[in-house]
């Protein structure tokens, strides 16, 4: 299964992996693989995780507290946010 982001999503992406970079790079380097790992889980069960709604849903990074929101797209997944837990939850809605 394939995966593409939503524009806003890739540039969060790279937002929280500049921050972790700044703060330390060892952290830049954890949260990448972990990313990783959440996305890669995603791929092989796509229908595993909370749903948010009848197309939407969410899988949360284990170490880090953020969110991978996706949904399933034919035979593909398609990233559109990469979100805080702790913030404002429903910014990203406006991009389905």
């Amino acid at each position: 299964m394939k995966y593409t982001f939503h524009p806003h999503a890739e540039k969060e992406l790279e937002e929280i992996e500049s921050y972790y970079d700044d703060t330390d790079e060892e952290l830049g380097i954890r949260f990448r693989e972990e990313f990783k790992t959440t996305l890669s889980r995603i791929l092989k069960f796509p229908n595993a995780w909370q749903p948010l709604s009848k197309v939407n849903r969410r899988c949360q990074l284990n170490d880090f507290p953020y969110g991978i929101i996706y949904r399933i797209e034919s035979n593909a997944i398609y990233v559109l946010a990469v979100t805080h837990l702790r913030r404002k939850s429903d910014y990203w809605t406006y991009r389905i």
